[in-house]
């Protein structure tokens, strides 16, 4: 093993440690006019989401950073791809998402979502060059007045960071 292997799953250990390191809370309530621009956008017309619910496919937009926001400095996804770009593993492609819906979204809740570390997996030999799969684990949560958090949706989102191949 290399000690940049052994630099990256170190920091990948630390970072796991912390388990749902961060969270972010959507800055607007699920709303009308966002999911009408949202169906727009996408070719998408449901009588049902014109009416008070959210496409469940919507989640993740609700927490999204936008333009002008960031995502929280613990953000793990965010804290392990620099830790690779920093190792030398600067390009980035995703490679597979994997979402679970437990109810649709109405309009007014305010949503939050969770971010954990879920695993790093190389070095591995792909068709791109040698890198590392890092995925992360999302929950979106409903929070009620009565202090109970429901969870409305998850995801687990996986990203390959590799070195380059170089092209003769």
């Amino acid at each position: 093993m290399s000690e940049r292997h052994d630099r990256i799953m170190a920091e990948a250990e630390r970072i796991e440690v912390l388990g749902e390191a961060s969270q972010s809370r959507a800055p607007y309530p699920v709303n009308q006019p966002t999911i009408g621009t949202w169906l727009d956008a996408m070719g998408y017309d449901n009588d049902r989401y014109r009416s008070g619910e959210a496409p469940p496919s919507m989640a993740q937009v609700w927490t999204m950073p936008g333009l002008g926001r960031r995502r929280p400095p613990e953000d793990p996804l965010s804290r392990m791809t620099e830790v690779l770009t920093q190792e030398g593993f600067t390009a980035v492609l995703g490679t597979n998402c994997e979402q679970s819906y437990e109810r649709y979204l109405r309009v007014g809740e305010e949503v939050r979502v969770t971010s954990a570390l879920d695993s790093v997996v190389g070095p591995k030999q792909t068709a791109m060059g040698e890198g590392y799969f890092v995925t992360s684990r999302n929950t979106w949560y409903v929070d009620h007045p009565d202090g109970r958090s429901e969870v409305v949706a998850s995801m687990l989102f996986r990203v390959l960071k590799f070195i380059p191949k170089e092209t003769p």
